[in-house]
């Protein structure tokens, strides 16, 4: 019931289909998790963080603008004296040394998101008085980029397979074998690593930070799966939390598998965006001039890829039915993708697009964090899979998630089978080292929730049954568009003014409350380096 009552208070119009969409999220049940408090671990200080200036960055414009240093954590924290890995983290120091607050650690979300440029990227898009007050802290999560990272041993076309586990073959069965086979070789790869690379364990790392840098209390922002991160921190270590901002919420109760199968939902919730786009652009894209034929037209294409793929030579890739529709549900991410996405539509329906396509355009919609040469290069799958796995208990029956498949594909016949297939955490060769961190309202009222209420990927049914988890702890700011990520990233400043606000003076609404749709297709960049770190982010942002 509660469930059918956030859908209302959502505003999702689903019409006919509400009773059936409520019982498919219900139907999650079996993955319910007991929340209990994650178990007590031993003490670890940390040492301080020594600072140096030559930094190894992804973004070149990231090169020269941060410190940089490492920190030894404990692989497991209930044994701390036990073997160490590497944490890397980055810094800008804070503009105005007179009125500084403290640090702001950014994550990107992921997971499986490098974070260490994050500061040079936020220096570009936050106020002069959110800069003045915070070193701006960026550390790549265990496991991922810089902090030893781990590898499944996997090529990069199986990493980009095995993190979006479509079907393979168009058979379920191959798609679970070739799941094994991945679990088999994560296991081989990184079997000593990957049980202790979950969101607890990061979140204790965030402490040990928190420590080098000689701080009482850390501030916050994050994207995605970052705000689950936060909750965890913020649960975990509540009277070392200072002001923290979440954008695009994951639901807590849904961790992994639930949250996975409601990308169904942006069949009905984001995509009469897009489509409404395409249909008030039919003189550029030929695809339909109404939602109807917008969405006839994408099982078109579904259809016609399944039998014959499309090899672009544009993309220097070939279209199936199964990335096409990982594109598709890619494009809902952001209107200012909208245009590539319905380039990428005329290129399947044989059509000649609207503007040339490149490789790099289709890949900066697929979701493979970029990383550095000496990182494995299916690093940001192995660590994105590790966590999902070993954060909470996963069924080791191939059958229900057979079974659920077929239902979710019914349901959400246009992305249902995007998170409802087998994932490899089906065949894990291990168990959850401790049960998930329960979130909590015990703690000051210091979070601020910004989400989108058409959001594709973290729902914003989701993200009201964790603003009911934290009770007076967290304020949420609803805000009346779709796409996911709403603060610096999309089109309503509204979004953008609370996240600074709260930084700047640490004043929360009274109450929850909603930005209002603005309209605008993209935030208009001041500068070729803001809109230089908006395009890294959403590059980053999964």
């Amino acid at each position: 019931m509660r469930i059918m009552q956030n859908i209302h208070l959502a505003g999702v119009r689903l019409g006919a289909i509400t009773v059936s969409v409520g019982l498919a999220i219900v139907g999650f049940a079996p993955y319910a998790l007991q929340r209990v408090q994650a178990a007590p671990v031993r003490q670890n200080v940390a040492t301080p963080i020594t600072w140096q200036a030559d930094c190894e960055t992804l973004d070149p414009s990231a090169a020269g603008n941060q410190q940089c240093g490492t920190l030894q954590v404990p692989l497991n924290y209930k044994n701390p004296a036990g073997r160490k890995i590497t944490v890397a983290v980055s810094r800008i120091p804070a503009a105005d040394p007179s009125h500084r607050r403290g640090v702001l650690l950014l994550n990107p979300g992921g997971p499986g998101g490098p974070g260490l440029d994050l500061p040079t990227q936020f220096s570009q898009l936050m106020p002069q008085s959110v800069l003045n007050q915070y070193d701006l802290i960026g550390f790549d999560p265990r496991g991922v980029g810089q902090s030893t990272p781990v590898s499944c041993g996997l090529t990069a076309e199986q990493a980009q397979q095995a993190l979006v586990p479509l079907t393979q073959n168009n058979n379920f069965n191959d798609t679970a074998n070739f799941m094994k086979m991945v679990a088999d070789k994560c296991a081989a790869t990184s079997g000593d690593l990957l049980p202790y690379i979950t969101t607890s364990n990061t979140a204790r790392d965030m402490d040990q930070i928190r420590q080098g840098l000689g701080e009482q209390k850390i501030s916050y922002f994050a994207y995605s799966y970052g705000t689950y991160l936060g909750s965890v921190y913020a649960s975990l270590f509540p009277q070392q939390s200072d002001r923290f901002v979440l954008d695009s919420n994951v639901d807590t109760n849904w961790v992994w598998r639930q949250q996975f199968r409601s990308w169904g939902l942006a069949d009905y919730t984001r995509f009469p965006d897009f489509a409404k786009y395409l249909a008030a652009n039919d003189a550029t894209y030929h695809l339909g001039t109404t939602e109807g034929q917008i969405n006839a037209k994408y099982f078109e294409l579904i259809n016609k890829l399944r039998g014959h793929p499309a090899y672009i030579p544009a993309l220097h890739t070939t279209l199936n039915d199964t990335l096409f529709r990982e594109i598709a549900f890619s494009v809902l991410y952001n209107d200012a993708t909208f245009s590539l996405g319905g380039q990428i539509w005329q290129a399947a329906d044989g059509q000649t697009p609207a503007s040339p396509l490149s490789k790099n355009a289709i890949d900066s919609l697929r979701p493979a964090p970029p990383a550095l040469a000496s990182v494995p290069v299916d690093n940001g799958a192995a660590s994105a899979l590790a966590v999902v796995c070993d954060d909470a208990t996963w069924s080791r029956q191939s059958s229900q998630y057979q079974q659920e498949l077929a239902t979710d594909k019914l349901l959400f016949p246009k992305f249902g089978e995007l998170g409802s297939n087998i994932w490899p955490c089906a065949y894990w060769h291990n168990q959850p080292q401790e049960q998930p961190t329960a979130i909590n309202a015990n703690g000051p009222t210091n979070i601020l929730m910004i989400q989108n209420k058409r959001d594709p990927a973290t729902p914003y049914v989701g993200a009201l049954e964790t603003r009911a988890l934290f009770l007076n702890r967290a304020r949420l700011v609803s805000v009346d568009q779709g796409g996911h990520t709403a603060a610096y990233l999309a089109a309503n400043h509204c979004a953008t003014d609370a996240a600074n606000n709260y930084l700047a003076t640490g004043v929360l609404p009274a109450h929850d409350t909603t930005c209002a749709a603005e309209g605008a297709q993209s935030l208009a960049p001041q500068s070729p380096a803001q809109q230089h770190a908006i395009d890294k982010l959403r590059q980053l942002v999964r």
